[in-house]
This record gives structure tokens, sequence and C-alpha cells, in this order.
């Protein structure tokens, strides 16, 4: 009797360790279709903007209904993380097309001024000349887009370009542009340069840039260069994550 109560708890003791190591297996089975599904869905980002034109000063945009376009600049200091204006075509898709094909990867911030703002996206500014920093771009200048309902508010980032004598049109430059970093804003330059974005992230980064050494041209001592991305984030995810409230009028749209 003793026998076959030992020969019982074996077998037990055996078909409980098959069926937990089957049940294992399972597990990690599904884990692995689970990871390899959420890779993939995260693969699959939404095509929000289409460039119908080679043209940058003609482009048509296909907005996607709960997706926008997050533009990330990382320096040293960290990244500066903001939200490119639907409202501006020409200078939102001129920007996503550079930043995401690495032309603005070296380059640095060549002109920063405290209580006012920092600018760059000069090519010219991965060279060794300091005297050229500020003179280059794409090869190209594009339209205006200046708009009332956007203002040069702290954050607001707008395209740099040359002066109204040789310039009445007010077209901005390729590629340079500038974030705001006066607290009060500088509303001296509404209505003479496009805005065509706003940082809602990581405005310290700005802060700590602009208080950077600098030269009597206003360039850094020591280079602050910069990589920068665009990338699909929803709308829901922009408002929860960083508290950014979308103007009226792009919710309308």
């Amino acid at each position: 009797m003793k026998k076959v109560l030992n020969n019982y708890f074996i077998l037990c003791f055996l078909f409980f360790t098959i069926s937990s190591f089957a049940q294992q297996k399972a597990d990690s089975t599904q884990i692995k279709k689970n990871q390899k599904s959420s890779i993939n869905s995260k693969s699959k980002k939404p095509k929000i903007r289409k460039i119908e034109n080679s043209d940058p000063n003609k482009v048509k945009i296909k907005r996607h209904p709960k997706y926008d376009y997050m533009f990330v600049i990382t320096t040293k200091f960290g990244e500066i993380k903001g939200v490119l204006f639907d409202e501006t075509p020409i200078h939102h898709e001129n920007f996503i097309k550079l930043a995401n094909s690495g032309f603005f990867d070296s380059t640095t911030f060549h002109r920063i001024i405290p209580n006012f703002m920092i600018q760059g996206g000069d090519p010219n500014s991965k060279d060794n000349n300091p005297y050229n920093d500020g003179q280059g771009g794409p090869g190209y200048t594009l339209k205006a887009e200046i708009l009332p309902q956007f203002n040069h508010i702290r954050g607001a980032l707008a395209a740099a370009r040359m002066g109204d004598q040789v310039n009445p049109q007010k077209e901005s430059s390729g590629s340079q542009f500038y974030i705001v970093q006066n607290k009060l804003g500088t509303p001296f330059l509404d209505g003479n340069y496009t805005i065509f974005g706003e940082v809602f992230d990581n405005l310290e980064v700005v802060d700590k840039i602009v208080e950077q050494p600098r030269d009597g041209m206003d360039r850094p001592i020591e280079n602050i260069t910069m990589t920068v991305r665009c990338i699909p984030v929803k709308r829901k995810v922009i408002e929860k994550m960083y508290g950014y409230k979308y103007h009226k009028l792009d919710l309308k749209k």
C-alpha cells in the first residue's frame, strides 16, 4: 500500500511539472507574439505629410485626423520639443524634409542673444570659418507665410531672413530658424517674420543655450551642435503628455 501511494505521488508530481512547463512555454510564446505585434505596430507610422511637388514653395498638406509632427532638437544641454503649424505648409514641409534628411545634423546655434532668441540651421556653421555663419542655406528661399494668429511669444519657432531692403517680400531663409527666448516674447517682430511652430517642452534648454559665453558677433565661444528630427505623434498625446493647448483655429481643421 505504501509503495502504491509513493508511485501515486510521483505520478502527480510529474503531471504538474509537465503541465507547468507547458504553460510556461505557452506564455513565453504568447509574450513573443505580443512583442512582435507591438514592434510591428510601432513601426507603422502614419503618412501625415505628402509633398506633391519638388518645388518647396508649392506644397500641399494631407492632414492626418489624429497625428501631428513633433520636432525634436537635440543638443548637449538636452532636447527641445515642439509642434509645427499646418497653417504654414511651405515652412512646415520644408522643415520636416530638412530635419529627417539629416540636413541640420552637426549644424550649430551660431547666434545667441540673451533676452531675445537663439538662431541656427545654417550649414556654414559646420565649417571652421565663424565669419560665414548666418550666410548659408540650402540654395533657395521660402515664400513668406506671415499669419496674424501667430505671434512672437516665448518659444515661438520662426524663420530667419534677409532684411527688407534686399528682401521686400520678406521671404524666409531655406533653413535658418530661431526660437524666441525672451519670457515676455518679442512682439516688435510680429508681422515681419514667418512663425511656423512652437516649443512646448524644455524651454529651459533654450535658456541654458542663451547663457553660454559668446563673442562680439553673438556667436557661442564653444560650438553648440544639434541634430533635428520630426516624428509623428498623436495630438491627444501631445496635449496630455506636454500640456500643450492647440490653437482653436488648428482644432477646427
